[in-house]
């Protein structure tokens, strides 16, 4: 509408210009859809997901839209639930808080640190496979990398994750398919699904949905039938 922007991210869009891209980001994409908001602070992205992560991103269309979203997520008000596939099968869902802040030695790379901010995730199981699982997370806090540098502390890191994903693991006796499919998914399973905010002029509730992408759905039709031949 006039106030609010819901995008639907594809993996491989960079959200901000940064060094080595600055031109094919979202944020280049926005001003040229809408010149106006070249008026509000980065073009009004309040939040960001990484490059290869899909899904949901609310943009302000407005200055008073803009500072209704900033209030939301510093209150932590604002509703942001993922899907994501770990490597690793989990006995049950759980709660990660432990603070994360850059890596010590690789600058590019974030991890759990005492001296970093304070991270809250929130994960539940959807469903359980041979050697992976299926989980639906919650954001408490919107740190760089918040999920993938998580999960990977708690031993099930993101199934591709290029950075945070360790050596691929395969199951004992999995399919040819199974083995080609994770060798070929070369981007964290990460996907931003649901996303909900109190609308800045109305003041009511919306919350929207992104089915999950062609890949991600691929993925888990394969685990699924390498789980059924076990």
């Amino acid at each position: 509408d006039e106030h609010l922007l819901v995008i639907n991210k594809p993996a491989g869009l960079v959200v901000h210009p940064a060094a080595g891209n600055r031109d094919s980001t979202l944020l280049n994409a926005l001003l040229h859809h809408s010149p106006d908001l070249a008026t509000i602070p980065r073009a009004g992205i309040v939040h960001r997901i990484d490059k290869d992560t899909t899904g949901l991103l609310v943009v302000a269309k407005t200055l008073k839209a803009h500072a209704s979203l900033v209030d939301q997520l510093q209150e932590k008000t604002a509703f942001r639930e993922y899907e994501a596939i770990v490597q690793g099968v989990m006995t049950g869902g759980g709660v990660v808080d432990e603070p994360i802040g850059r890596h010590p030695s690789q600058r590019t790379r974030q991890a759990v640190s005492h001296s970093g901010k304070p991270a809250v995730t929130h994960y539940r199981l959807i469903e359980r496979f041979r050697a992976h699982t299926h989980i639906r997370v919650q954001l408490e806090t919107g740190r760089t990398h918040q999920i993938r540098v998580h999960m990977a502390y708690i031993q099930y890191p993101l199934l591709g994750d290029p950075t945070y994903g360790g050596r691929l693991r395969l199951p004992k006796g999995a399919t040819a398919e199974l083995i080609e499919a994770l060798r070929q998914f070369k981007r964290q399973a990460l996907h931003a699904r649901k996303l909900g905010v109190q609308h800045p002029e109305s003041g009511e509730y919306c919350q929207w949905e992104s089915p999950l992408p062609d890949d991600f759905k691929a993925m888990i039709t394969v685990l699924r039938a390498d789980a059924a031949d076990a």
